[in-house]
């Protein structure tokens, strides 16, 4: 039963989140407009524009990535004032145990998990659609021309099969300088395609070749069939967004669409799949992190210290500032293939659920 000191931490609790994502969206989208805010105007969008069509979702994803430290920090904060009010003091010389004042904390955390959890499986990934489109719509200046710049394209589509484009337009969704090859798996050549032009037919979601040369090999690697024409339509197995996928694609997929791609991407042998995993991993090790910073900003605060709420909180930012940066340097480590992707990922959570462990159980045995 929820009883009313129980619903007085969880007032607090929730009260304090709130109040710091409120400060932080606020501030957020202030600092946001400003630095946009001639890309907004040369590109023909006003204020009121970007913030029905694109503040929306940047926030879903501020908030997404900034909850686990912000739900640390508020932590912190209320609790440290309790402590200094003696108010936990008094409840657990009411014959509470520390274990049984957690609850609430337990009830709270649990449940802003679970609701990060469902938003970064399903619908963080529609909410980056709708920002990266209109990201895009702003590109000015020399971002725009890279952007939309023809690149060379050299890619393994599947074990054996390879990929040549000497120039690719993403927006245009053609090339030039198309080139073929499928191996089996002693090396030898069985087939070539070589053309001029490659362009993507929306109609039947097939390939146009222009001015082709098609070689096929047998298995010794002697020709047994040759055909050159003006036109050839042909279907792989890639679409033009993957022949050049977005740097942000990863993020735009639901959990059961990005394992698809993932899988694919493990076929054609990407020498960047950790990068799509570390997405894959993040999205559930991040709403753990939330349980797990709860807990550690309730033991580290809960008792009363000399300097009050201002050491708490150096103490908060200093951990919260710690966790960032290890989270962030073996997702390098991992991007680099140094760690695999599911322990770069994951190491944080089990580190910092050691410590938290180890301190929330001497500080209820104190």
């Amino acid at each position: 039963m929820i009883n009313i000191i129980d619903r007085y931490i969880i007032r607090n609790f929730i009260g304090t989140l709130f109040f710091m994502l409120i400060l932080l969206v606020v501030i957020f989208v202030v600092i946001d407009i400003q630095s946009h805010f001639q890309e907004f105007n040369e590109n023909g969008f006003t204020i009121t524009d970007a913030l029905r069509l694109y503040y929306p979702y940047y926030v879903i994803w501020a908030v997404n990535i900034f909850a686990s430290i912000l739900i640390f920090i508020s932590v912190i904060y209320f609790t440290s004032r309790m402590a200094n009010n003696t108010e936990i003091v008094a409840i657990i010389s009411s014959g509470a145990s520390f274990f049984r004042f957690s609850r609430p904390y337990l009830i709270v955390s649990i449940a802003i998990a679970s609701v990060s959890l469902l938003t970064n499986h399903f619908f963080l990934p529609w909410a980056n659609i709708k920002k990266n489109e209109f990201s895009v719509k702003i590109l000015t200046g020399n971002k725009k021309d890279t952007y939309n710049a023809n690149q060379s394209i050299a890619s393994q589509i599947s074990p054996g099969e390879y990929l040549f484009i000497y120039s690719y337009n993403r927006q245009m969704k053609s090339g030039a300088g198309f080139k073929y090859e499928k191996f089996n798996k002693d090396r030898i050549l069985l087939h070539e395609l070589r053309a001029n032009n490659i362009y993507w037919s929306e109609s039947d979601n097939s390939y146009m070749l222009s001015n082709y040369y098609e070689k096929i090999m047998d298995s010794t690697g002697r020709v047994i069939y040759l055909n050159n024409g003006p036109q050839l339509k042909k279907k792989f197995n890639f679409t033009p967004d993957e022949l050049l996928p977005e740097s942000y694609v990863a993020e735009t997929m639901n959990t059961f669409e990005l394992n698809k791609f993932i899988e694919k991407e493990k076929m054609k042998g990407a020498g960047n799949i950790n990068i799509y995993l570390n997405e894959y991993h993040q999205r559930t090790s991040s709403s753990i992190a939330i349980i797990i910073l709860t807990f550690l900003a309730l033991s580290l605060s809960s008792a009363k210290k000399r300097g009050g709420l201002g050491v708490n909180l150096a103490i908060g930012i200093a951990c919260a500032f710690l966790y960032i940066f290890s989270f962030e340097a073996l997702k390098i480590f991992s991007s680099t293939g140094i760690l695999p992707s599911w322990l770069a990922v994951w190491l944080p959570n089990l580190i910092f659920g050691i410590i938290t462990t180890i301190l929330f159980y001497k500080r209820a045995y104190s």
